[in-house]
């Protein structure tokens, strides 16, 4: 699971603003069309999820899963929240995440996301649909943050 897929856009807020939004795993499914559903299993402390399940429906792809996160921010919302993959029904491996970086008056958004399948798939088809997933979850990650 060496490759993997990268993207970035830049948003017009605050690191801490896009970081909330990022956190708010519950309102995924109000602007994140492929999330169905989001149940926050555990935190931490701070209040931090540590393990989220996600219902997704990408068409081709419908599963339950669950990652386990990682918050290494500080705190203006800068730094990177990473995740791996607990357990799935069709996904074999996932791992990913955000790095924020103030920019300008807004922020620089980096998504890394590496995905494999329990079903045989070619890599350059497995590459499309995690370029496809990064490039819709950034903007409508930007169209959330800036509404």
């Amino acid at each position: 699971m060496a490759d993997r897929t990268e993207s970035s856009i830049v948003i017009d807020a605050a690191p801490g603003v896009v970081l909330d939004v990022i956190a708010d795993f519950e309102a995924y499914p109000e602007w994140a069309a492929e999330v169905k559903d989001v149940t926050v299993l555990a935190e931490d402390g701070d209040g931090w999820a540590d393990q989220v399940q996600f219902t997704l429906d990408a068409g081709a792809i419908k599963d339950t899963y669950v990652l386990d996160y990682d918050w290494d921010v500080v705190e203006d919302g800068t730094g990177v929240v990473s995740w791996s993959l607990v357990s799935a029904t069709v996904l074999k491996a996932m791992t990913g995440s955000y790095t924020l970086a103030a920019e300008g008056g807004g922020t620089r958004v980096t998504y890394r996301l590496a995905v494999d399948v329990k079903i045989p798939m070619i890599g350059l088809l497995k590459r499309k649909a995690e370029k496809v997933i990064v490039d819709t979850a950034l903007k409508e990650l930007k169209k959330r943050v800036e509404a």
